[in-house]
């Protein structure tokens, strides 16, 4: 779930904003939670993850 759809039960103002502290709070512990997610391939772009898929596949054709 993202924050910028999330209403703030202390101040009724979308989370995004940041308007409370309530908001600031939960705003600053969601944007630390997906950084945790993301993984060790994250940052790779799409063709970067089917090169290394090819190279994967071709080095377990060799030892096969």
């Amino acid at each position: 779930m993202t924050y910028d759809r999330l209403v703030c039960a202390n101040c009724a103002a979308p989370v995004n904003e940041g308007r409370c502290r309530v908001c600031r709070a939960v705003r600053l512990q969601m944007q630390q939670e997906q950084e945790r997610e993301q993984g060790p391939f994250a940052g790779l772009n799409p063709a970067m993850l089917i090169a290394l898929m090819v190279l994967l596949v071709a080095a377990l054709a060799l030892l096969a």
